[in-house]
């Protein structure tokens, strides 16, 4: 299966039903009063982590994703039926990232979890819910809440414990089928793996998921090869497992192979280069790797804890098993995202503000948005309703002492119309 890591999708909640308008209608009832029923509410976008997911490859082919909207009210007071929310699941570990803000708007760290990141429109409200001691019979209702859609990215960042990292043809792969039951492709040339591999190691009563990251080069934190991609893998896991070739067959300097990781991930992340970290000296079993350890240590001291290996002979790993089970015993659980929340829902406060733009007179503010949003332009007795709230609000008064004058073009939202004294 293809491993896809990234993708953009477009989510939207589903709007709210119209208010119903109707008048009870019975033999030998006169004048039955109002009846309309409420709009359902739209059905709302969740996101489930779903640990048999691994990629996000279904989102390359279907990247629209929208919920019902709520059905429209009925007569006899009978409310609509509630838009169905909409589930997406994505693998574990997967963000969700608004592309216009930047911001985290779910972070799906553990197995089964749920998350609302947008909630369907709310029902408009029947005519029945504006009948007044004075309007009896309102021939107007309010129109469901209309939602936006958003364009989100979604970004699968693996979730392991522990994350084995080093230059290209070091060993990693190996070392992960040798500790654990994960067949990652083992071959030697570079950047055979592309793709994280999982597996779970058990020491005695521990257990612990350790990843094998892609081989990362220098340039990486830049993009360079796959630099990102690869390095957005470790930014879950909560410590390091560093794995040079001590054996210098690629005539390669270990200690600058050290290094140049080390660097790579000091510019990609502080969080990076802050991980508690441990060397696996690995390919012991070649000739000069003694040599080259001695060195190494000899750079390095007590600043580094390194433990000779060889996956090849499968040798020296019950030290180094021990010692990260030690540090994961000290360290807080799997690194988790702030999350944020799409400002979706209206916001209705008081106030007004009247600006000029050319000719026009354009009117904003909370009350304005909430009688647009619950006004029929195409209902008269609605539209009475309307012109009743600017009066009451102080609009009308306002836009005269802002120069208003018979047939003065007046716009509110979409909406423009002429001034009438």
């Amino acid at each position: 299966m293809q491993f896809v890591d990234k993708a953009k999708v477009i989510i939207k909640a589903g709007d709210g039903g119209d208010g119903s308008v109707s008048f009870h209608r019975e033999k030998y009832v006169l004048r039955g009063g109002p009846d309309g029923g409420d709009g359902g509410n739209g059905g709302s976008i969740i996101f489930e982590a779903d640990e048999n997911m691994s990629t996000l490859l279904d989102f390359k082919f279907s990247r629209h994703f929208r919920a019902p909207r709520g059905e429209n009210g009925k007569a006899q007071l009978m409310r609509g039926k509630n838009g169905q929310d909409l589930v997406i699941k994505v693998p574990v570990g997967t963000l969700v990232r608004d592309i216009e803000t930047g911001r985290i708007i779910a972070d799906m760290n553990k197995p089964g979890r749920r998350r609302v990141v947008l909630r369907g429109g709310r029902g408009g409200r029947g005519n029945a819910r504006f009948a007044t001691p004075t309007r009896q019979s309102p021939r107007f209702s309010q129109p469901g809440q209309k939602v936006h859609e958003h364009e989100v990215e979604l970004e699968l960042k693996t979730i392991a414990d522990v994350g084995l990292i080093g230059l290209p043809n070091v060993g990693k792969s190996t070392i992960l089928s040798v500790l654990t039951s994960a067949k990652p492709k083992i071959a030697n040339y570079h950047f055979t793996t592309l793709t994280p591999n999982l597996g779970v190691v058990k020491r005695y009563d521990h257990t612990f998921v350790l990843a094998d990251i892609p081989g990362l080069i220098e340039g990486a934190a830049d993009g360079a090869g796959l630099g990102h991609d690869f390095l957005r893998h470790i930014e879950r896991t909560r410590m390091l497992v560093h794995v040079v070739d001590m054996s210098g067959c690629e005539y390669r300097n270990p200690i600058d192979d050290y290094r140049q990781i080390n660097d790579e991930l000091s510019k990609y992340s502080t969080r990076l280069s802050e991980l508690p970290q441990l060397v696996a000296a690995n390919k012991m079993d070649i000739t000069g790797a003694e040599e080259y350890l001695y060195f190494f240590k000899e750079e390095f001291g007590d600043n580094v804890k390194v433990f000779p290996v060889s996956a090849a002979s499968v040798q020296g790993f019950d030290a180094l098993l021990d010692e990260i089970v030690k540090i994961l015993d000290t360290l807080p659980k799997t690194f988790e995202y702030e999350e944020d929340n799409f400002d979706d829902a209206p916001s209705y406060e008081k106030g007004f503000n009247i600006e000029r733009d050319g000719d026009v007179l354009v009117v904003t503010g909370g009350s304005v948005d909430y009688i647009l949003d619950t006004t029929y332009a195409d209902d008269e007795e609605s539209m009475r309703r309307f012109q009743q709230y600017l009066i009451r609000e102080g609009i009308i008064d306002a836009l005269r002492k802002a120069g208003a004058t018979e047939n003065s073009v007046i716009r509110m939202g979409e909406w423009e119309f002429d001034f009438i004294e």
